[in-house]
């Protein structure tokens, strides 16, 4: 059986991208809704509740540990070198000091 890391290797390409899309637009929510409670922990313990900056601080935990679960499934960020050299004058043109 398989796990998910083996399929999305083998998926199509536009798979693989909409399913980075959506990871990273779910983490974009869950950012967001991290600073909403952030703004409103800070209101409500300025106003000395601190049981809802408590409940908020919770939730946003739980948020974090969320997004850190999605951030799993997006691909690994393999880097891939340009293999297209330069031409001969153009590589000539930035060798030595030009500022002499």
């Amino acid at each position: 059986m398989s796990d998910f890391s083996e399929a999305r290797v083998e998926a199509h390409p536009n798979k693989t991208n909409t399913l980075t899309l959506g990871i990273i637009m779910l983490l974009i929510g869950i950012l967001s809704i991290q600073i909403w409670l952030l703004y409103s922990a800070l209101n409500n313990a300025l106003d000395e509740n601190q049981d809802l900056a408590l409940a908020s601080f919770i939730g946003s935990l739980v948020l974090f540990f969320v997004g850190l679960w999605l951030l799993k499934f997006l691909p690994a960020a393999d880097v891939v070198h340009n293999k297209l050299e330069l031409p001969e004058k153009d590589v000539n043109k930035y060798k030595g000091d030009r500022y002499k």
